[in-house]
């Protein structure tokens, strides 16, 4: 890591660094700083330190491996079309997850509207559960689609309620009813 950032920097003095995290961060704003003025290199260096966690995301919000994918590339062509607009006042992986929750559920809701016009809902649904995964992923898999949705959001990636129905406008009510549904499902399936 070290011989990654000195590399990049210049840099030789990384006596600064108290952490892992530290080292981390700041390699993510050297590679923010020269991607910003368009160093490919740099951006393939981002997207190889988080493509793995945007993925995990995408299928966890997704549901299907396809979708996933689709939406995993969907949000690292955004990244580098909004780049210039991160403005460090955030960590960027505070900022990438961000937009990663924001293209996964658009991509969603675009295959979702272009797969009704050919296939009843029900049909998509199984469709989307005839993968073979393992452990909770397998399971999280079996929940409809705004469950899933609302469960990830909520008890793996921590969003509050609120926000959770602010992106999917839906009420914070509903939000709390889809989270309980979730668990509920997920308990029988245990």
């Amino acid at each position: 890591m070290s011989n990654r950032y000195c590399s990049l920097t210049g840099k030789t003095d990384l006596s600064a660094l108290t952490s892992p995290d530290d080292a981390h961060q700041l390699l993510d704003a050297v590679l923010v700083q020269r991607a910003k003025q368009g160093d490919k290199t740099a951006f393939r260096q981002l997207y190889d330190q988080h493509h793995r966690r945007v993925y995990a995301l995408c299928f966890r919000l997704a549901g299907q491996t396809e979708l996933a994918e689709e939406a995993t590339q969907e949000t690292f062509v955004r990244l580098w079309q909004k780049l210039p607009l991160f403005d460090g006042k955030s960590q960027f992986t505070t900022w990438l997850h961000s937009l990663t929750v924001n293209q996964a559920l658009s991509c969603i809701k675009k295959h979702k509207s272009f797969w009704a016009r050919f296939m009843p809902s029900e049909e998509t649904h199984a469709a989307a559960i005839d993968f073979d995964y393992q452990g909770v992923d397998k399971l999280l898999m079996r929940l409809p689609e705004r469950a899933r949705i609302v469960f990830v959001l909520y008890a793996l990636e921590g969003y509050q309620h609120d926000e959770i129905a602010k992106r999917l406008n839906i009420a914070p009510g509903t939000s709390k009813a889809q989270y309980h549904r979730a668990k509920k499902l997920l308990q029988e399936m245990i």
